[in-house]
């Protein structure tokens, strides 16, 4: 039976199959959006939504009997773990103010398909990997960002106070430029004065316009390079990493699943000294009949 369970859970047609399953569950979530198709084939919804759920209950139930007698071992794979739990939530019971987190669950099975691809699984495992120095890059990002808004609210608050009025308008506003998201017109307000610049229709809050050419240009010039160029690029840079790792990973446990198991070596072992037994006795059996030929 274990050995069933396990030629079935190693076949490429279940996999396909679970795979087809999840794009149709992401394809079935999708479409339960359309408040018409919705409420028109609620009741094909139900059904496709049961027999996919069955599906996965089945997929569990393959791969845990395929450990034998130690079904716990099916835990040890954090990925096992992310398929039980979004099935097992399914099961949670829901009354009609719980439909949403229903639904939720039902839109988390389709990153199962995470799980089904080991490409996905390795860029998964990347951005893992670079949380602890992404976490690093960020913070030096951060104190960019404190420096920088720190001083543009000194030098800019006047004249623009709607981007620079006070600290946390100021981070905004470096986020949005770090972004390259319309980041000139920000440097064009402090360059030319709001009055000349930016503020249409809100003359009222341009009080002290002032016009900083070269300070309002060098400051957000040096701020995008830096923050954009070189800061951000760290985190491709530690992400292309982390995937290094994860690839190296994922080939160190593909060698270890090809190699032959301890029984399976101590099998070959057994049969290859049998063999050599065989065939010294069979040397033996021709040296003595060849000193009886002798005499």
């Amino acid at each position: 039976m274990v050995k069933t369970l396990t030629s079935i859970r190693d076949a490429s047609w279940f996999q396909n199959l679970v795979t087809g399953v999840i794009l149709l569950a992401g394809v079935l979530v999708g479409a339960e959006t359309y408040a018409g198709l919705a409420t028109r084939f609620a009741t094909g919804f139900s059904v496709m939504n049961n027999l996919i759920l069955a599906i996965f209950v089945a997929e569990i139930v393959v791969k845990v009997g395929a450990e034998g007698r130690k079904p716990w071992r099916y835990f040890l794979d954090p990925w096992n773990i992310f398929d039980f739990a979004i099935v097992a939530v399914c099961f949670l019971p829901f009354d009609a103010s719980g439909a949403a987190v229903l639904r939720l669950a039902r839109l988390l099975r389709v990153l199962k398909l995470v799980r089904a691809l080991p490409r996905l699984q390795v860029l998964v495992a990347a951005l893992l990997k670079s949380i602890p120095s992404m976490g690093y890059v960020s913070l030096l990002l951060f104190l960019l960002f404190y420096v920088y808004a720190v001083a543009g609210t000194m030098f800019f608050g006047a004249n623009d106070p709607i981007h620079f009025g006070d600290l946390q308008v100021s981070l905004l506003s470096l986020f949005r430029a770090v972004t390259l998201e319309d980041w000139t017109d920000l440097m064009y307000i402090q360059m030319q004065g709001c009055a000349a610049y930016g503020y249409g229709g809100n003359e009222a809050l341009c009080t002290a316009s002032t016009a900083s050419p070269i300070l309002g240009s060098a400051y957000f010039v040096s701020f995008v390079l830096v923050g954009t160029m070189v800061i951000l690029n760290l985190f491709v840079g530690v992400i292309m990493n982390g995937m290094d790792e994860a690839k190296a990973e994922l080939e160190a446990e593909a060698a270890r699943d090809a190699m032959p198991s301890l029984d399976q070596e101590l099998a070959d072992t057994s049969s290859a000294l049998a063999d050599l037994a065989v065939q010294v006795q069979r040397l033996r059996d021709l040296a003595r009949h060849d000193a009886l030929s002798a005499k």
